[in-house]
């Protein structure tokens, strides 16, 4: 059975739970009561992308439950070693878009900062779970670079901080990139693209609340969030701390076969979403990255899901519908 949540008074620093997280299958399937030896290729899966899961997200997974949507996410399966000719290592462009080291730029108006090579969780279909983040991410090869091309491109007026995760940088770390930022005069929002306000929620400090809203640029964080019970009471308090420190909050999520591949179920996400705040902004089709292929919701079945969707909620907690096409100057609507 999952250990008991600890009281919010007893919970040790983020760096310390970060530490704790599950890195092993057969601890994470213990842990739940799941009494089921991995195969020969979900462990070769496994040794091929590691296994990451915070201990509090963990303790949102449904024990005993083999197929339960959050476990699904993170646990490693033999079917990654599935092979299509259609799902590759760089699915939607990440290398043909560098710039300079840690800076890649596919539409006009913004540019992304690789900031960080490292996730706090390990989803099974990242997009970027080939991409050598720890090489390209700007702080890994020096920011410099990337500051000097961001400075000679006025047309650039929000940066992306994305990664892996920007939020894993600590707290002065951080504030000295977004220090830097701030002196380039054309820039003039700062987004964030962080999956830890959902998983590892005690990251979400006053201290960072403060380096996020108190510089030049206005900040707009999106998380993500692919089902409602990722959506627990400390998720729902870290929300809320950024909230209250007047920065705008959006979810992405991806559609992804066995998880949320169901109209209620996205009904309820978007509910809890914007119950705590958060709007929701973008459902992804799976970018079809190598070792992905069962995540895959057809085309086909994605729209059927959001007429359901569109039935059952007003416009503005619909979200788009989208996929990413490389060489394209948006991200595509799916109709």
């Amino acid at each position: 059975m999952v250990a008991r949540r600890r009281p919010a008074c007893q919970s040790q620093s983020w760096k310390s739970e970060l530490a704790r997280a599950f890195t092993r299958p057969e601890e994470l399937l213990s842990a739940l009561g799941i009494d089921h030896p991995l195969s020969a290729r979900a462990r070769a899966a496994a040794a091929g992308y590691g296994l990451l899961v915070p201990r509090g997200f963990a303790d949102l997974m449904e024990p005993g439950n083999l197929h339960d949507p959050l476990l699904r996410q993170v646990l490693p399966l033999g079917e990654e070693l599935w092979e299509h000719p259609a799902f590759r290592r760089d699915p939607v462009g990440d290398r043909c878009s560098l710039k300079a080291p840690g800076l890649l730029q596919k539409y006009e108006g913004r540019a992304l900062l690789l900031a960080s090579g490292a996730c706090a969780l390990h989803c099974r279909y990242c997009f970027r779970r080939h991409f050598p983040s720890g090489g390209e991410n700007a702080l890994g090869g020096g920011t410099t670079a990337a500051l000097e091309r961001l400075a000679a491109s006025p047309d650039i007026g929000e940066i992306i901080l994305s990664g892996g995760d920007p939020l894993l940088l600590d707290d002065r770390k951080l504030g000295n990139l977004l220090r830097r930022l701030a002196t380039i005069p054309h820039l003039r929002r700062l987004r964030l693209h962080t999956r830890l306000p959902i998983v590892l929620p005690a990251r979400i400090t006053p201290a960072l609340c403060g380096v996020l809203s108190g510089g030049r640029l206005t900040p707009v964080v999106v998380v993500h969030a692919n089902h409602p019970r990722e959506l627990g009471r400390e998720a729902g308090a870290a929300l809320r701390r950024l909230r209250d420190a007047g920065i705008a909050l959006l979810n992405q999520s991806v559609l992804l076969r066995g998880v949320n591949d169901q109209a209620e179920v996205l009904a309820q996400l978007s509910e809890a979403l914007f119950e705590k705040g958060v709007l929701p902004y973008y459902l992804h089709l799976l970018d079809r990255v190598a070792g992905a292929v069962h995540f895959e919701v057809s085309e086909v079945e994605a729209v059927a899901i959001m007429d359901r969707l569109r039935t059952r909620l007003p416009g503005y907690l619909v979200p788009r519908l989208v996929r990413e096409e490389v060489g394209r100057a948006y991200k595509t609507p799916v109709a």
